[in-house]
């Protein structure tokens, strides 16, 4: 009786140490994929704060230009050659 209540507690611990080695791999899978995640999410941000400066950029070179041509009284300069 005494050994077959050692066994039996000596099962539960193996099952509940296999439980917890389980749950121990499957987080750190998941730690792994948010880790991925999180720099995909990084990367993608890089890459919007890049166009959101070009855009700048281009909205004060537009917003200079606009400036200009209406200095002129409406009509936009033309250079040399053109035509």
């Amino acid at each position: 009786m005494n050994r077959q209540i050692n066994l039996s507690v000596l099962i539960q611990l193996v099952f509940l140490a296999s439980l917890i080695v389980g749950s121990w791999v499957n987080l750190q899978r998941q730690l792994d994929l948010v880790r991925h995640d999180v720099a995909m999410l990084l990367e993608c941000q890089k890459d919007f704060q890049a166009k959101l400066e070009s855009l700048q950029v281009k909205s004060i070179s537009y917003e200079y230009r606009l400036r200009a041509i209406e200095k002129t009284g409406g009509k936009p300069e033309v250079a040399d050659g053109a035509l």
